[in-house]
């Protein structure tokens, strides 16, 4: 990812997932299933309400919206959740389709949460395996 001031060429927002993703493993939705019910890992759904009211929710998961994300994560700021418990947190972040989760577990990582990753196919392939939703 290019810095500020830096001389990269402009890259689509294909070739830019594709970056972000090589930087940390993603995970398919059992393993996410199986991580947050053992408490290994913090699930994360930043759908916006109209998604949630929707499709459902994940149960258990903590409801951030995309907008809020990094300061309800940051370890270190004064708007974080009780959850966000240290930058060796293991989030799980859950979009609809697992596209801006992939970007948002950039963001995370660049705040120090390092084994923050997003779910594959987000809450759509959550949905598709047949694990829980409540509505």
């Amino acid at each position: 990812m290019a810095v500020s001031g830096t001389h990269e060429r402009p890259v689509g927002i294909d070739e830019l997932l594709e970056r972000v993703r090589a930087g940390y493993g993603r995970v398919e939705p059992l393993e996410a299933y199986e991580a947050a019910r053992s408490g290994a890992a913090l699930l994360v759904d930043i759908r916006y309400a109209a998604l949630r009211e929707r499709d459902g929710l994940i149960p258990g998961a903590l409801v951030v919206e995309r907008n809020e994300l990094e300061w309800r994560l940051d370890p270190l700021g004064d708007h974080r959740v009780p959850e966000a418990t240290g930058h060796d947190l293991r989030v799980v972040l859950v979009c609809n389709e697992g596209y801006a989760s992939s970007l948002a577990a950039e963001s995370l990582h660049r705040l120090g949460l390092r084994r923050a990753t997003d779910l594959v196919g987000g809450f759509q392939a959550w949905r598709a395996a047949g694990l829980p939703v409540s509505r």
